[in-house]
């Protein structure tokens, strides 16, 4: 396809509010050897991103210092020793920055294709929680049929992903969500037990559930005092995986229930991995995953789209009550 010379992307200007993003133009990039450019019809709105227009998240060394960690659309231009992906493919990538932009740069390890029955909207939602999920709870937690398993935060992004797909693959699902509203989304989506935390004590609700076993593997984006409750309600050998702290990242522990359940308490971020590491979880991803998403038993949830250029607007938003995922359209 033919390009132009220049783009608009959505820039930093400072660090802050919502207001900080600026729309401005950039260079349109050229592919290095391993690498693809991809004309963006969609780029998915994540917490990361916040984080990152606040000043606290900076890119890894790099990459784009405007946000964006994943994209769909087409494939522009095929770098050198590319062979896997051809000029008009239709995909979706994990990238580690410049996504909110008309062009992205992406290895090509870290690219899938669309789904099949996919638009480039609800592609764009699955790259930064598909890779997250399955990492944390399919890879590092090791989260089995028949298992117990808890998703704080369940109608977020991530959260909506996990409950997906812990649930194909017949884990027994929990999580906590912020309104019966947001329990009845979570139900729908494959949770066995919705915990509304501004109602209820979730250690409390957990206690008989599944017969008291208690919790295999928890996925926690809070931490604060999430922590030390999180190892009240894990099972024996249980495993805690921390993704985000949301509520703090210090916490006081109690290193006798570590002790004596046995306990797992691990964490990891995505975005500074390597590429070989991330082609390894889309290699999994299109093997285990894409086949559930295609027959549509696992689907990624879009709560509102922006245009481009409201990128502020869909920054508020993620502060405000919604479920599933915030997506800028750059289809029109």
């Amino acid at each position: 396809m033919t390009l132009p010379t220049t783009m608009t992307v959505i820039v930093l200007d400072g660090h802050g509010g919502p207001d900080v993003l600026k729309p401005a133009e950039r260079p349109v990039p050229r592919p290095g050897p391993g690498e693809v450019l991809i004309a963006v019809r969609a780029a998915g709105v994540n917490r990361p991103d916040v984080l990152q227009r606040k000043g606290v998240y900076p890119p890894p060394p790099g990459a784009p210092d405007w946000p964006g960690l994943e994209v769909a659309g087409e494939i522009a231009v095929v770098g050198e020793g590319v062979e896997d992906w051809r000029e008009g493919d239709a995909a979706v990538a994990l990238i580690a920055g410049g996504g909110y932009a008309e062009y992205a740069l992406a290895p090509a390890g870290s690219v899938l294709p669309l789904p099949r029955g996919l638009d480039f909207v609800h592609g764009a939602a699955i790259p930064e929680t598909f890779f997250t999920v399955w990492s944390n709870v399919f890879q590092r937690g090791r989260l089995a049929a028949g298992e117990t398993f808890l998703v704080h935060g369940g109608t977020s992004g991530i959260g909506t992903t996990a409950i997906q797909l812990a649930h194909a693959f017949g884990a027994h699902v929990a999580t906590t969500v912020g309104s019966p509203d947001k329990a009845e989304a979570a139900r729908r989506l494959g949770a066995d037990l919705a915990i509304d935390y501004r109602r209820e004590d979730f250690v409390e609700r957990l206690k008989d559930w599944q017969d008291g076993r208690g919790v295999d593997l928890t996925l926690d984006m809070v931490g604060g005092d999430y922590a030390a409750r999180n190892l009240k309600v894990a099972a024996p050998d249980g495993r805690i995986v921390q993704i985000a702290t949301l509520r703090g990242a210090k916490a006081e522990i109690p290193l006798d229930l570590v002790m004596t359940k046995r306990l797992v308490l691990t964490g990891s971020t995505l975005r500074a991995r390597d590429v070989a590491f991330k082609a390894g979880v889309a290699a999994a991803l299109r093997e285990h995953v894409w086949p559930l998403i295609e027959a549509g038993r696992v689907r990624p949830l879009v709560d509102t789209t922006y245009k481009l250029g409201d990128a502020a607007e869909a920054h508020r938003h993620m502060d405000v009550d919604h479920i599933g995922k915030i997506v800028l359209d750059l289809s029109s």
